[in-house]
């Protein structure tokens, strides 16, 4: 099968970063560039901030404390200090560390939303964070800590510390000091200025980095459901006359319609379909027959988290942002030079009520697709043609019997994980009443994509297996046989019982990385 085009390089203006571009940095160490109007905008940014310095006029987080410590006048000769200060003692995480790939979408992400002009950093501190990322210098960031307001603070702390030659960093396997392993690569660290540790640390990045990965992941793992419940469709003898255009046309929820559609492509030039046209069956069950309004409902929902992560991606999310004299309302307080403005675009709702929405759309992806699994499996409901568990010799074997069992077990975890947005807990002495939780949201968004893309793995195995059974004479369709092919170039057929985890963690990775829907198009095109 052909492999999906990923860019090699991604250059960042702050304005069209997308979530495909993290991806592709994240996974892929596509190489980073600063395009050459992201300078002019950064350089000018940063002439405001230090020409609010100089008025004396008192700048939040410039000249300030921080939160509750918002009326602290901080002295001149110390402005400088104090960024070094917020660095330090807001790397204060727990929990696991963040992945490679997780960390290196916060990155780019940051870097992204720096380059946007309006955060008052200088331009050689961005450079540095694109330089780490193209020498493959990872900092070690704890998973936990962030409240989604103000942004994603202790995260986007633990990462701020390397550019300064603190903290931890992984580097080619290895675990260094930050200053290791900025002398390792040849980079030097940087000095904060004024309201430069702010900038870095103010801001939404570690949600809408993850976010992104969820995205595309979640796209990916509902497209292979397709598949998946298509196969299942033809292998229990089902109909596919509940996606007739006519049925969508009536209800044209658009994600419906998308996934309708889809099943009769994947399914076109079906003799099983064919050979059961007349049948005395009138009506498949629910997993079967509603396949498209499930699916497509989990489709619309994944595409509006999509929306939010697209517009996230290229704002300015920290606070104080930094606007030109006159851009804004004169009532702003500001100088005759800039307007520096406090306000709350770090606040991580937008992306926090999306992300838990589309976590539970999935899990109920994850919950039809495990019936569907126990239509194929189970001896007092499937097809008469298919052994019992998909197995020949049935109770001296087990076939998929536990295959199902740990479907169920991950299911039974989303549905556990809850709605983190629901929750707020004020800190920093009340200043900061009302948070987000958006970090939690996207933890669990991530675990819930992994999970569904086992289970729906799990179908796609037993899908392929009792295609294995079908009556001499009956081949599947175009789409579906590519699919049934995808998984039988890495996991044989199941004849004697043996160990499956291994089975199951292939399947997984054919639905996350793309390659179930690689099969498809390659088949369709």
């Amino acid at each position: 099968m052909r492999e999906r085009e990923i860019p090699t390089t991604v250059v960042i203006d702050g304005e069209s970063l997308t979530p495909e571009e993290v991806v592709a940095v994240a996974r892929h160490d596509a190489r980073l560039e600063l395009a050459d109007g992201a300078y002019e905008k950064m350089q000018a940014s940063r002439e405001r901030v230090e020409s609010v310095i100089d008025s004396g006029d008192p700048v939040y987080g410039v000249n300030t404390g921080f939160g509750h410590l918002v009326e602290t006048h901080i002295d001149t000769e110390d402005i400088e200090r104090l960024q070094t200060n917020l660095v330090r003692s807001h790397a204060a995480g727990a929990g696991r560390e963040l992945s490679i790939e997780e960390v290196r979408s916060m990155m780019v992400t940051r870097a992204n939303t720096l380059a946007k002009g309006y955060s008052g950093i200088r331009p050689m501190v961005v450079e540095l964070l694109a330089d780490l990322l193209n020498a493959g210098v990872h900092p070690l960031v704890r998973s936990r800590g962030s409240l989604g307001a103000s942004g994603d603070l202790a995260p986007l702390a633990h990462m701020a510390l390397v550019l300064i030659g603190e903290g931890d960093a992984y580097y080619d396997g290895d675990r260094l000091t930050g200053d290791e392993a900025l002398a390792t690569v040849g980079l030097e660290p940087v000095t904060l200025a004024s309201k430069e540790g702010l900038a870095l640390i103010n801001g939404t990045q570690l949600t809408v980095g993850l976010a992104s990965l969820f995205v595309v992941d979640a796209e990916r793992v509902v497209d292979a459901a397709d598949a998946a419940g298509a196969l299942t469709t033809e292998v229990t003898m089902g109909t596919t006359a509940n996606c007739d255009p006519a049925i969508h046309e009536v209800r044209p929820h658009p994600g419906q319609q998308v996934s309708a559609a889809a099943i009769r492509r994947l399914t076109a030039g079906s003799t099983v379909l064919e050979s059961h046209k007349d049948c005395e069956r009138v009506q498949d069950a629910y997993s079967i027959r509603c396949l498209p309004q499930v699916h497509g409902a989990v489709r619309d929902a994944v595409e509006h988290l999509r929306e939010a992560v697209e517009i996230e991606l290229n704002s300015a999310t920290d606070n104080p942002l930094v606007f030109p004299a006159g851009s804004v309302d004169e009532r702003a307080p500001g100088t005759d030079v800039a307007a520096v403005i406090s306000a709350g675009n770090f606040h991580g709702e937008p992306l926090a009520l999306r992300l838990d929405y589309a976590a539970g759309a999935l899990t109920d992806l994850a919950a039809i697709s495990e019936r569907r699994t126990d239509r194929m499996l189970n001896p007092k409901i499937q097809e008469s043609y298919l052994p019992p568990f998909l197995t020949e010799h049935s109770g001296l074997r087990s076939g998929y019997m536990i295959a199902q069992y740990t479907a169920a077990a991950l299911l039974n975890e989303c549905r556990s994980l809850g709605r983190p947005s629901l929750d707020s807990t004020p800190v920093s002495g009340g200043q900061e009443d009302h948070v987000s939780m958006s970090g939690q949201s996207v933890l669990n968004a991530r675990t819930v994509a992994e999970n569904v893309a086992t289970i729906v793995g799990v179908e796609l195995l037993c899908g392929s297996q009792a295609a294995e059974f079908l009556p001499d004479g009956l081949g599947l369709g175009t789409g579906t046989g590519a699919v049934r092919d995808a998984i039988r170039e890495v996991v044989p057929p199941l004849g004697d019982d043996r160990q499956l985890d291994g089975e199951l963690e292939i399947a997984a990775d054919l639905v996350r990385f793309g390659a179930i829907r690689a099969a498809v198009e390659d088949a369709l095109d």
